[in-house]
């Protein structure tokens, strides 16, 4: 399991988040929503150091990852983050 973020969705981290080099990025399962995997579970993102990391993507210094405890939400997929050009706003894919 690995996590893509592409140009355009590390650009709108930080112009929307205002990341910067240093800071960490969760994602995370969270109650309320769906997923491809799972009803009643959508996927959270905020920006939070880690406790117990399980899989991580450092691009330009910024720490992208998910936590040992949000595993089973991925069924072992890759996530994918990129962005909707039609919303302007972060799409999430599994692979």
């Amino acid at each position: 399991m690995k996590i893509v973020v592409t140009e355009q969705a590390l650009a709108w981290f930080k112009k929307e988040m205002e990341v910067e080099k240093g800071d960490y990025i969760r994602f995370y399962a969270r109650y309320g929503g769906s997923s491809p995997f799972h009803e009643a579970f959508s996927l959270g993102m905020n920006r939070e150091a880690p406790h117990e990391l399980s899989v991580e993507t450092v691009i330009e210094d910024i720490h992208f990852y998910i936590e040992k405890d949000d595993e089973w939400f991925f069924n072992d997929h890759d996530l994918h983050v990129t962005i909707d050009d039609s919303l302007e706003e972060l799409k999430y894919e599994y692979k």
